[in-house]
């Protein structure tokens, strides 16, 4: 019996270990060395253990509320506390707490909690949760949220509380602007806390971060009616967005939460489950609290529903930082209305932790009725055949570890999968113009192996059944996909060259590179320094890089097979030729389509138009992305009556103009 004891002792540690060291990482690092499911079940059986033996460890997580903050941002303690609330999967339950009350029922929003401070109608501070105690002061991040009001009508001080969340569209967004794979966030809370925690609120406001109020602290003066309700509608009323919330008693939770449920599919925003606090504000402050949760609320968490099947296999994903991403094929099964057949496994840490294995039973679920996860495995036969080679270059792989968890990553520094930025250019509008080919979806493909070389993306009808069966695509995208790149064989030799990526070549110049050899796709390959120095706007820098591209030999080889693939028109003389003649541009503010000013410059100047330094009387265009700027440029052409054109307007004028 007493070894039975000492063995539960042993197990209640390691658990405190293992959850501790999975809220740090969750919490301070953002990264995930187990899915939501276990950590969850691993708490339960963690209390569970903690009632029968009657032993808490100090550093428990279940008397700890958060994890201490280590960042640069300025600390601040909480007038009150902010405690966690007693959570429950149980309906029943969430029937016994309503009793004869009325209650509230919200969304519990998956993001950061935040406290905000108003004074004279004015924000004046914003401090997140932290460690309930103690949180960080994000004032001037919380000033660049997208939908917070920075002024409102009531002038006394308000504080309340609220999610700051990022929805699930711009989450994907987002990461795909990510370049490092091993950086890409794990889901919109992790990525909602990196955003809100920044330094800089630059960041910030580009990650369109939104707030929704869910409980009023204090605000003097005003009559609430004793109702939380109320307290809502009235913050709504000063400007707030509300979580969506419904009063309803005993009789109705079980309806509301159902109707709840239903509407997940369609949310933007992540959320783990719903609130109840009893509307009556008298009555639930007269219940106190415990040592760690407030008696006048409780959150139910969402029962998630788990399938069990078998994994077929582990795929193995390459990224452009060299990471190799593990995902779980498994037989499909239909999870919240869905067919769901492979989840991430996010790293091999996690693997070990599942004891991952081809051929086990495992159960699947999808973390917050969306992204599909493994919850646990049945059979645990263990992980092996770890590849020793990348899938998409055969280079040899190494297991590293970074900061809690083992990845793999490939050591191949010319490895396709680390070349994304290369394929994104040569499908690019200016180059070979491929629509359906984000990053993201070239990462996608190249991973799988469908494209290896730049001569692949004209042939992913070999792969027609494979892409149609890919999460977000489908018949139509397919066959727009499919039909983009075919229309993408008519093209120009400047647009092949420029899609080529050889350093410092921009469209402008393969354009008068390509003219210095009547548009002759042959002469390209014999091109040499001083012919190419001669050219008008080439110079030395630009002459070296292109000769030193085309003398390896397997960027010849790589051009050679292109021209097979592509159909080059005559040029029209027009093309260059003189279609700017007579017209004068001044160029200011930053571009998007071109390298630098110079490249805009060299372009209008090869079509016969003139660019000056400053808009006079004689300036026909002033062109600025920014068309509603104050600066000095564009107050002078608008007193002028000189029209100010965008990029896109410029590059439609010469379309037009080329007709």
């Amino acid at each position: 019996m007493a070894d039975h004891q000492t063995e539960k002792k042993k197990r209640l540690k390691e658990l405190t270990d293992l959850l501790n060291r999975a809220g740090k990482a969750y919490y301070q690092d953002a990264e995930e060395i187990m899915s939501n499911y276990e950590y969850d079940a691993l708490y339960d059986e963690l209390e569970a253990l903690e009632k029968e033996l009657g032993m808490v460890l100090s550093n428990s997580p279940t008397v700890n509320v958060g994890y201490e903050v280590l960042s640069e941002l300025p600390k601040e303690r909480h007038e009150s506390p902010m405690l966690s609330l007693d959570k429950t999967k149980d309906i029943e339950e969430l029937k016994e707490f309503a009793g004869d009350q009325k209650v509230v029922m919200s969304w519990k929003m998956d993001g950061l909690t935040v406290v905000l401070t108003y004074r004279n109608g004015e924000l004046v501070k914003a401090v997140t949760r932290g460690t309930g105690e103690v949180g960080e002061v994000i004032t001037n991040n919380a000033r660049v949220f997208k939908n917070i009001p920075l002024r409102i009508a009531y002038q006394g001080e308000l504080i309340l509380r609220g999610e700051a969340v990022i929805g699930y569209r711009d989450f994907e967004r987002i990461n795909e602007e990510i370049p490092d794979a091993d950086a890409k966030y794990k889901n919109p809370r992790n990525l909602c806390s990196g955003s809100v925690r920044q330094l800089n609120n630059e960041i910030t406001a580009k990650r369109n971060v939104n707030f929704f109020a869910f409980a009023l602290v204090k605000a003097d003066g005003v009559d609430f009616h004793n109702s939380r309700s109320y307290q809502l509608d009235w913050l709504k009323q000063q400007g707030f967005d509300v979580v969506e919330h419904h009063v309803v008693t005993r009789e109705k939770v079980e309806e509301e939460v159902i109707k709840f449920s239903e509407k997940i599919s369609q949310n933007d925003f992540p959320s783990d489950g719903l609130v109840l606090i009893y509307d009556d504000i008298g009555y639930g402050q007269s219940l106190g609290r415990t040592s760690k949760f407030p008696r006048d609320s409780f959150a139910f968490k969402w029962a998630d529903e788990t399938k069990e099947t078998v994994l077929e296999e582990i795929e193995w994903s390459p990224s452009r930082t060299g990471l190799i991403n593990p995902v779980a094929i498994f037989d499909p099964v239909e999870l919240e209305g869905t067919t769901v057949s492979r989840a991430s496994v996010h790293n091999i840490s996690i693997m070990e932790e599942l004891k991952l294995g081809i051929g086990d039973t495992i159960e699947v679920y999808k973390a917050n009725m969306i992204i599909p996860q493994i919850a646990r495995n049945l059979t645990g036969s263990g992980v092996k055949d770890i590849p020793k080679v990348c899938p998409v270059c055969q280079g040899k792989t190494e297991i590293r570890q970074i900061s809690n968890a083992k990845a793999l990553y490939c050591t191949n520094p010319e490895c396709q999968a680390k070349q994304i930025k290369s394929y994104a250019l040569f499908v690019s509008r200016d180059a070979m113009n491929i629509e359906g080919l984000s990053e993201a979806t070239l990462e996608k493909f190249i991973a799988r192996g469908f494209i290896r070389e730049y001569t692949d993306i004209f042939h992913l009808d070999r792969y027609q059944d494979e892409i149609r069966n890919m999460e977000g695509f489908g018949e139509k995208s397919y066959r727009n996909l499919i039909e983009s790149a075919r229309k993408a064989r008519v093209t120009t030799l400047p647009r092949l060259i420029y899609s080529l990526g050889i350093s410092n070549i921009g469209l402008a110049n393969a354009k008068m590179i390509c003219q210095e050899v009547g548009n002759d796709p042959e002469r390209i390959l014999e091109l040499d320094k001083e012919q190419l120095s001669s050219i008008a706007g080439v110079g030395e820098v630009i002459a070296g890089a292109f000769v030193d591209y085309f003398q390896n030999e397997q960027h010849r080889e790589q051009y050679k097979k292109l021209l097979k693939e592509v159909i080059l028109p005559e040029e029209e003389e027009k093309e260059n030729g003189e279609i700017l003649k007579g017209i004068t541009f001044v160029i200011t503010g930053s571009v998007e389509h071109f390298a630098n000013r110079g490249e805009v410059k060299e372009l209008i100047e090869s079509m016969g138009g003139k660019v000056t330094g400053s808009v006079t009387s004689k300036t026909t265009y002033l062109i600025n992305n920014d068309t509603a700027s104050t600066s000095s440029k564009n107050k002078k052409a608008r007193e002028l009556g000189i029209p100010i054109l965008s990029e896109e307007a410029f590059l439609q004028m010469i379309e037009e103009r080329k007709k």
